[in-house]
């Protein structure tokens, strides 16, 4: 399938796609903050730049929007139909990008957790924020995914 708008319109819309701040960063920014915690924001002297970092419980978070990292099972993940090469080469950097600095930290004693846009969109009872609180305040695992 063709692109249905030109190259400069496309790249137009495509520089207008933001890398931080994103909806579901300050959803998540919000609800942690009511829940007590405090924390820095796209610390770029840590692998990755992690979105939220929690200093006081060493815990680097990474927002991932689902179209860009490639949530699995996630329909916001759909692989655009023209320049098929290009996109697969795209989104494999990107995961191994994301793979590399979540290990990068690991081997800095950071405890890391990726939470997914659909994820954060989707909470409307406040269940990720608690589960978020668990994992950062008592959990003793490496790593976490919501």
């Amino acid at each position: 399938m063709a692109d249905t708008v030109d190259r400069k319109t496309r790249s137009r819309m495509m520089s207008r796609i933001r890398g931080t701040n994103t909806r579901p960063e300050t959803l998540l920014r919000k609800a942690l903050h009511a829940q007590g915690f405090r924390f820095r924001l796209n610390v770029r002297r840590l692998p990755g730049s992690p979105d939220i970092v929690l200093p006081k419980w060493r815990t680097a978070i990474f927002v991932h929007g689902c179209f860009w990292h490639r949530h699995t099972g996630c329909p916001k993940a759909a692989t655009p139909k023209s320049n098929v090469a290009f996109w697969h080469e795209k989104f494999a950097a990107n995961m191994r990008r994301d793979a590399e600095a979540i290990q990068q930290l690991h081997d800095l004693g950071w405890r890391t957790l990726v939470v997914w846009e659909c994820t954060v969109e989707s909470d409307v009872d406040g269940q990720l924020t608690r589960a978020l609180a668990d994992f950062i305040r008592w959990s003793g695992e490496h790593h976490g995914e919501f």
